[in-house]
């Protein structure tokens, strides 16, 4: 009987993974709207009423592409940044930046499903599986900002946030992991975030393109800019 059962959960987690796969083809052809669970129950030769049995839903479906994109750009964005000594504050804000460039450039669809295009009607659950990867990516980039604050505080011109300015959330998840970083330090985090992702979506939206011939050459201007406004070295 075990054996029976690895046997099921094996074609099962081959199944899942061939219909993840379709999915993420459909929506880098098509965009989030092209992402059907009939043409992917056609395409392996199901019945949608089989494909059900996977996912009851599409928006089931959009939401584990969701989380696996979205984890696999923090595991890529950690993996840079950690292997940036923590003493190289500069160092490890350019390694996550580039990063999540060369991940979005090599998954343009996959960078518009977790920060661009809305899915036509999905609906994502309340602390879905994707919240995870979202809170990594919140507190990686937090720590960015919290190792370069002791640099940076002094050349904020943006006065004195207060908690209450930020999503009552996002203050708990910050306030948890970074106790000692003032509310200016997670306003310095956003920023960061603003400056990481301009470029970045001209770049994947096609508004750079062809008025720069070398975007990763503006792409890192950019970061060395911002690690120099923030009184780092690179």
């Amino acid at each position: 009987m075990v054996e029976v059962r690895n046997r099921r959960e094996r074609l099962r987690e081959e199944a899942t993974a061939e219909i993840k796969a379709i999915a993420l083809r459909l929506l880098t052809e098509g965009g989030p709207d092209a992402i059907s669970l009939r043409a992917i129950a056609r395409e392996m030769g199901m019945t949608a009423g089989a494909l059900y049995g996977y996912f009851p839903a599409r928006d089931n479906l959009i939401t584990t592409l969701i989380a696996d994109v979205y984890t696999s750009l923090v595991d890529r964005a950690v993996a840079a940044r950690d292997a940036i000594p923590d003493t190289d504050p500069a160092g490890r804000i350019v390694a996550w930046g580039e990063t999540v460039r060369e991940w979005a450039v090599a998954n343009p669809a996959g960078f518009k499903l977790i920060y661009g295009d809305p899915v036509l009607g999905y609906q994502p659950p309340v602390g879905g599986p994707s919240r995870d990867a979202e809170l990594r990516a919140c507190s990686g980039l937090v720590g960015l900002a919290a190792a370069a604050w002791p640099y940076a505080a002094g050349l904020q011109t943006i006065g004195a946030p207060a908690w209450s300015d930020f999503d009552p959330g996002l203050v708990d998840h910050v306030r948890g992991d970074f106790p000692d970083l003032p509310a200016a330090g997670l306003a310095l985090a956003l920023r960061m975030w603003g400056r990481m992702h301009g470029l970045l979506a001209l770049e994947i939206y096609g508004h750079l393109g062809p008025r720069a011939q070398h975007p990763d050459k503006l792409y890192r201007a950019e970061m060395l800019d911002l690690v120099r406004s923030l009184g780092l070295r690179e």
